[in-house]
């Protein structure tokens, strides 16, 4: 399994086993799904906020799997690609810069979750053939933090730190930030100066640098600018 064996391998695989305990807590309790939800994209002066929704099955083995900030980027490729093809369902939810502006960081974080939760809710339902009514009572949110999502139908569960103790949640996270990086990438090649492509939209020496001598650009959230020097403003 990708370069482990013995004693290092089983280690892995408890470590992994251990990370779903959560979910399957939930099923005992009666739930049929589990979906661990994360965001990527709060911080940043520019660029979406991204949300992330994922049901893993019992059988689930993703080895290296943990909160996406603990990874190196080739792992978060390689476990992107890998948790997309384990998955029961996942959804991605996207909210963009003006957005973010017009009900501020935090509800456009709740839309971008409700978002990544009806993607998900959509694929389960094609792939178990349950109607929506049943998936919404029988699948729990799993909440990475303390703040639970507004005007929510389905039941819901914070988790404080749960990309570091929960398997469907660190997916999530991991759907959630290697998405986003890749829309940085292609906004650093329409928007040449910035360093999105290193710095991904946060507020780093060059970024800075680039809003006093190019300007904001259409995907600058106005709201994150007031304390720096913009060019035309």
């Amino acid at each position: 399994m990708r370069g482990l064996s013995g004693e290092r391998l089983e280690k892995e695989l408890l470590r992994i086993q251990a990370l779903s305990a959560i979910e399957e807590a939930c099923r005992q309790e009666g739930y049929l799904f589990a979906a661990g939800i994360d965001e990527a994209g709060r911080g940043p002066l520019c660029g979406p906020v991204v949300a992330a929704a994922c049901v893993l099955p019992p059988e689930a083995r993703l080895l290296y799997l943990k909160d996406s900030k603990k990874l190196s980027e080739q792992r978060r490729e390689q476990l992107f690609g890998e948790i997309r093809e384990q998955a029961l369902g996942y959804g991605i939810g996207i909210v963009h810069a003006p957005r973010i502006d017009e009900i501020n960081i935090l509800g456009a974080t709740f839309e971008a979750m409700k978002a990544a939760l009806a993607g998900c809710r959509e694929m389960l339902s094609q792939k178990t053939g349950l109607p929506f009514p049943e998936l919404e009572k029988d699948m729990l949110v799993l909440v990475d933090g303390n703040r639970p999502i507004p005007e929510l139908s389905q039941p819901q569960r914070c988790l404080v730190g749960g990309d570091g103790c929960c398997g469907a949640i660190a997916a999530a996270s991991i759907l959630a930030k290697v998405t986003r990086d890749h829309m940085m990438y292609e906004y650093d090649r329409q928007y040449p100066g910035y360093g999105f492509a290193k710095n991904k939209g946060y507020g780093t020496k060059e970024h800075i640098e680039a809003l006093r001598t190019l300007g904001k650009t259409p995907i600058h959230r106005v709201s994150f600018l007031s304390h720096f020097e913009v060019r035309g403003e």
